[in-house]
């Protein structure tokens, strides 16, 4: 999630977009998300949630577009012995996050881009992701969450909290509002999506058990459970 990258311009859009993009690189913009995202009204709410949705028996854990490592270092915080992977494309946010698991073995990072078909991870249990695949334009979105099925374990969790479209352009000013965000500062990089057509997405893709666990206005915590096992297709 950002909100402080610029206004959008319909004529030079696609510059822009490369240079909100290019924000993730610049240490002080970091920095500056970084000093705000414990600030950002209900975050902790919709986390605990996301929490729930892992198993207490999980073994290895992927989070996509990890930044500086929150979530898996929140889940860590009652789990130590699991084998966490974080992806991200940003070398300012993974140095973060070096520093953050500098001690713990367990942690694995990778500097990957989402836009690009993921790389050969192994398999997990569950994969987390939190505010990073809006970013993402709305078909690689879905190819992303079939990359995701894949990679799962058979009754493993996909559980995604994500910045999502309001269904109305006042209640999107009132998300702003209430984030204490200027509108002119939305930024031009977000690709964010109605909730009903991602879940919609994940049933077509064979998730089980889908829908949205939380939400408060354009945050939402969308889950899915690949069926076990006995319950696949042969």
């Amino acid at each position: 999630m950002s909100f402080v990258y610029g206004r959008w311009s319909c004529a030079h859009n696609v510059l822009m977009v490369d240079a909100a993009v290019s924000e993730w690189r610049d240490p002080e913009r970091v920095l500056s998300y970084l000093d705000r995202a414990d600030g950002f009204p209900h975050r902790a709410e919709g986390e605990s949630v996301l929490l729930e949705q892992i198993h207490r028996d999980a073994g290895r854990v992927l989070d996509l577009g990890t930044g500086d490592g929150r979530l898996l270092a929140l889940l860590k915080r009652d789990r130590p012995e699991i084998v966490g992977v974080g992806v991200d494309f940003s070398g300012v946010m993974l140095d973060a996050a070096h520093k953050r698991f500098a001690s713990d073995e367990r942690v694995e990072l990778v500097q990957h881009d989402l836009v690009e078909p993921l790389p050969a991870l192994g398999r997990f249990d569950a994969v987390i992701s939190s505010f990073a695949i809006h970013h993402l334009e709305h078909d690689r979105k879905r190819s992303l969450y079939g990359e995701v099925f894949d990679l799962l374990e058979p009754g493993g969790v996909f559980a995604n909290f994500e910045h999502v479209a309001s269904p109305t352009h006042r209640l999107h000013l009132a998300f702003f509002e209430a984030i204490e965000e200027p509108i002119e500062n939305e930024d031009p990089s977000d690709r964010t999506l109605d909730v009903h057509t991602q879940l919609e997405w994940l049933r077509a893709l064979g998730f089980d058990d889908v829908d949205c666990y939380w939400k408060w206005l354009e945050m939402a915590l969308l889950v899915g459970v690949k069926p076990p096992r006995d319950a696949l297709p042969r």
